[in-house]
């Protein structure tokens, strides 16, 4: 189990390469424990190179980078150099995406996602070894061969190990998947506390006991859906925006599982109707208060870190979250401390 007072808090920062160094710098400056991109509109490495010069403590991580539209032999090449650049603070977040993108977007194979990614992640710890212990390459999968390593292709060693791996997964077998190979997990805010406990944990401990690993050895890292304001018009504002969000998810078929265990599995199939008519606005009024406090923290500024440390408590290590913009240097600090520590 977690220990809450071990909770880290995490920031994305905008992946435009113009805006990064400053991001970066604000938010370990602010506290944080970790600075994340995301593969939307931009890549989401190079961002993290700039992340990596105009900072010195803060983790950096990807949340998540497109394993699909990659092969392991380019992700273990970037792994390694930014591994080394931020000397030793990479996380390297893979997810999946989906298989229209990858098929119709990157142009690359689509087939078996929980096994194909399972051995992606085994292919990067051969390549890694071969660089770092000298061994022979020589990785034979059903989705990927790894045969042909000459000494001009094999890059600088550093001192910093390999990156930790963490992988976005919802449904049960990539979650498995993720406590088998991987050193964390990433889950979607889309994600209930409910479906944490009753569906997300036990799949990873299966996971975990295929490869004898124990949940210490173990990150599981979530972005949370946050409802906060000053007063009741902040809270209010925010409220709208995240229905918005909720009911954009909740439409998407591969969540219908989440809605199901709540009960709510119609509610995915109305939702998936208006949104190939194009009413979004629609959408939003079928999340009721008791949805949204079920997927959001609901809590005034004030409340919102005692609120958090409930939501994460026991289950989740470390919190990818957002203040609103009106937050003071000095409430982002004193909610920080109080995240971590209860106090």
């Amino acid at each position: 189990m977690v220990e809450v007072g071990g909770l880290k808090v995490d920031r994305g920062v905008i992946s435009r390469l113009t805006d990064v160094a400053a991001a970066a710098r604000e938010v370990e400056r602010l506290g944080y424990d970790g600075c994340w991109t995301a593969e939307i509109s931009h890549d989401p490495f190079l961002p993290l190179t700039l992340a990596a010069e105009h900072t010195t403590q803060i983790e950096l991580g990807t949340s998540i980078a497109v394993a699909f539209a990659r092969n392991p032999m380019t992700v273990a090449n970037i792994g390694w150099d930014l591994q080394d650049y931020s000397r030793g603070r990479l996380l390297l977040g893979l997810g999946t995406q989906i298989k229209p993108h990858i098929e119709k977007r990157f142009s690359m194979p689509w087939s078996q996602p929980a096994r194909r990614m399972r051995e992606f992640v085994l292919a990067l710890h051969a390549i890694w070894d071969c660089w770092r212990d000298g061994t022979k390459l020589s990785f034979d999968g059903e989705f990927y061969t790894h045969r042909l390593m000459t000494p001009m292709f094999v890059p600088e060693s550093h001192p910093y190990g390999s990156p930790k791996i963490v992988i976005a997964a919802v449904g049960e077998l990539m979650t498995e998947v993720c406590g088998e190979v991987a050193d964390g997990l990433i889950a979607h805010a889309f994600t209930t506390k409910r479906y944490f406990d009753e569906v997300t944990i036990p799949a990873l401990q299966r996971g975990m006991a295929t490869s004898g690993r124990a949940r210490a050895d173990f990150q599981v890292m979530a972005p949370v859906f946050v409802v906060t304001g000053a007063d009741e018009a902040e809270i209010a504002t925010a409220a709208a925006g995240t229905r918005k969000q909720i009911a954009f998810y909740a439409s998407t078929p591969a969540y219908r599982k989440v809605l199901e265990l709540h009960g709510w599995g119609e509610l995915q199939t109305e939702l998936h109707r208006l949104s190939l008519e194009g009413q979004w606005d629609a959408m939003a009024t079928l999340i009721d208060d008791e949805i949204l406090s079920t997927f959001a923290v609901v809590a005034p500024l004030d409340g919102l870190a005692g609120a958090l440390r409930e939501r994460c408590d026991g289950i989740i290590d470390r919190v990818m979250v957002g203040l609103p913009a009106s937050a003071s240097e000095e409430t982002v600090r004193a909610f920080l401390d109080e995240v971590r520590t209860g106090s």
